[in-house]
């Protein structure tokens, strides 16, 4: 099991395109919650994952913990028409490294 020291010094775990967009929203959530000077600490391809990217590497969002709303944009090509591409919105739920704890195991 990795401590949360390794996995921030670790390789890149998260799906982060390098969208500025999303990147400035998760800032100022991680500032509105924990203060400007988490900024240092703020990684977006490891610090800030997903459910199931935290499951994967055995942390768990702790009780209670609200997530990090993001999104990101899914460019598509129409059935119809392949030369049309479609974008859409999907919404993504992040959680700080602040809010996991280590996985009990059974």
């Amino acid at each position: 099991m990795k401590s949360i020291q390794e996995i921030l010094k670790g390789p890149e775990i998260s799906n982060y395109s390098g969208s500025e967009k999303t990147r400035a929203l998760v800032e100022e959530e991680i500032v509105r919650r924990w203060g400007k000077s988490e900024l240092r600490n703020f990684d977006p391809l490891r610090s800030v994952l997903t459910f199931k990217n935290w499951i994967s590497i055995g942390m768990v969002p702790k009780k209670n913990e609200k997530a990090i709303k993001s999104f990101v944009v899914i460019e598509s090509r129409d059935k119809k028409d392949p030369t049309k591409i479609i974008k859409r919105i999907k919404s993504v739920y992040l959680f700080h490294y602040r809010q996991v704890t280590e996985l009990a195991k059974r």
